[in-house]
């Protein structure tokens, strides 16, 4: 074999060894880094002198993370929950070959192209009681109507929520359409010459046969929820109190505001586990499945 050959065989090695080399040193690396600082006692300033599950206890004691840990329950079940179900919705209905399809799926789209920072601004003006829904209903004559979610306690991890599934949801919508789409016509005629109504049809064969596109979204969903910080952040600031904090905002502002970088790196490695939690059952089921399928 001569030596053109050769480098010609290993131009895509040669291509994405630095992409591979940045990976290892800019995320596993700081995961390793992160991890270790965990079990250290570092406060302002790394401090590499091991100290054991110190911080971890100290997580585990401490009330914050564990209504940092709540909201994250709340807001991470009704945002996957309500983006996949309004998502599904509407590439159903999208896919019925209605007219102006491009113009709505770009309108149901255009929510994700805005920032997180954009969408919880937006979203703070759109829900402030002082200036916002409520006070036009009362400017309209609904003196009754009253929605103070915003600066209620027990609801403000709601409006997260509420943000985040209006800004998510045709992201999930165009990974629903895409999948809806790449299904073979024949297969739909054919239970349509059996008799089958259109909603039978979509709930058992066509919801089914997208198991791979659901794989997808509710592991880029999980992934959202869990790292959720600058929606957050400009909706509700984590508040009030810290009544709508997650644990991307424990994990800051005990690791950059409060001097504790061990606790907040312990945080961070919790928050790894949660996504790991998530992705190693998902990833089991769709091998078991492809396997089956086999």
């Amino acid at each position: 074999m001569s030596l053109r050959t050769q480098f010609e065989r290993r131009i895509p090695q040669i291509v994405l060894s630095p992409t591979l080399f940045a990976s290892l040193v800019f995320v596993y690396g700081f995961i390793f880094i992160t991890g270790y600082l965990s079990l250290t006692e570092s406060r302002l300033m790394p401090n590499f002198d091991f100290a054991g599950l110190a911080q971890y206890e100290l997580l585990f004691d401490n009330d914050r993370w564990w209504t940092s840990a709540k909201n994250l329950g709340i807001f991470g079940g009704l945002f996957i929950a309500c983006s996949v179900a309004i998502g599904l919705f509407i590439a159903i209905l999208l896919d019925q070959k209605i007219r102006a399809e491009g113009a709505l799926r770009a309108i149901y789209l255009y929510p994700m192209a805005l920032s997180f920072i954009v969408t919880g601004t937006a979203w703070k003006w759109i829900l402030n009681p002082g200036l916002g829904l409520e006070k036009v209903m009362h400017d309209w004559g609904w003196a009754a109507f009253h929605f103070d979610w915003l600066v209620n306690p027990d609801m403000a991890i709601y409006t997260v929520a509420i943000a985040g599934v209006w800004q998510s949801s045709g992201f999930v919508m165009a990974l629903f359409l895409a999948g809806l789409r790449g299904i073979d016509d024949e297969i739909i005629k054919a239970a349509q010459i059996d008799g089958a109504s259109l909603p039978t049809i979509y709930c058992r064969i066509v919801i089914p046969a997208m198991r791979p596109v659901f794989f997808s979204v509710l592991l880029i969903l999980s992934h959202i929820a869990i790292k959720s910080f600058d929606l957050v952040m400009a909706l509700t600031n984590g508040g009030p109190g810290n009544s709508s904090s997650v644990p991307a905002i424990f994990m800051y502002q005990f690791s950059f505001t409060r001097g504790q970088m061990g606790l907040g790196s312990a945080s961070a490695m919790m928050m790894l586990m949660a996504i790991v939690a998530v992705l190693v059952p998902l990833m089991y089921m769709e091998a078991r499945s492809a396997k089956a399928m086999r």
